[in-house]
């Protein structure tokens, strides 16, 4: 059986009073995993709500001259039990490779972090028809082959859904998901991102080998993400 999880990324936004949100998404979570993916400055605020927490990148060095980075045992320090990795806005952002993303997802495994690998193609790549030989690509590159259901979650977030309002048909949902799937086996939890809402998350969750979610926009506040925590629950 693979977990059910919903995944909020919050990405660079949030203040302290972003902590009753966080709140009021940990009082109406039920019936599968939930984990916030706060700004690191939100990560010990949030450690008492009861609620799992991640961060949305780790260096792959424990500790050392990185000014302004942040160290797998840094997080977990704070309270996170889970770890983004590999997200197509670090990659663009701040030039991120696949060997990268491999060392910071050894470095989260290393002090027990969950890694939430991510895994997506440009409009270009789609429209070239080479989505799949791009996820093939990242995953042989940015996957340890030390990967485990229990260690790993793997999240296909398509660059040009993500933030855009788009969302990818449910045949190309699909058809990505089930190649995953073949190429990782059973037991892996396999997310979909891109522009996830309340109004499309039960189509999606309808969809073989799609386990949940990660949310960026409508996980911000309760009254947004709860309805697709709710309908995963019931997927």
């Amino acid at each position: 059986m693979t977990r059910k999880i919903a995944a909020g990324n919050w990405k660079m936004n949030g203040l302290r009073a972003s902590v009753e949100e966080a709140r009021a998404i940990a009082s109406g979570a039920d019936g599968c995993t939930v984990v916030i993916c706060p700004p690191a400055t939100l990560l010990v605020p949030m450690s008492a709500l009861g609620v799992a927490l991640g961060g949305q990148y780790c260096h792959a060095s424990t500790s050392g001259a990185h000014t302004g980075d942040i160290s797998a045992p840094m997080l977990a320090d704070a309270g996170a039990t889970w770890c983004i990795t590999g997200h197509s806005e670090r990659r663009a952002d701040h030039g991120e490779s696949d060997a990268d993303v491999r060392a910071q997802t050894e470095a989260a495994w290393s002090v027990g972090l969950t890694a939430i690998l991510c895994l997506g193609e440009t409009l270009a790549q789609r429209e070239a028809g080479e989505t799949l030989d791009v996820l093939r690509s990242q995953m042989d590159g940015s996957l340890p082959s030390g990967a485990t259901p229990d260690n790993t979650v793997i999240a296909y977030e398509p660059v040009w859904a993500i933030g855009t309002g788009k969302v990818a048909t449910p045949d190309q949902v699909a058809e990505v998901h089930d190649a995953l799937r073949a190429r990782v086996g059973p037991g892996f939890s396999l997310l979909y991102g891109g522009s996830v809402k309340a109004g499309n998350a039960a189509d999606l969750f309808a969809l073989d080998n799609v386990d949940g979610a990660l949310v960026g926009g409508a996980s911000l506040a309760a009254a947004d993400f709860l309805p697709i925590v709710k309908a995963l629950a019931e997927s």
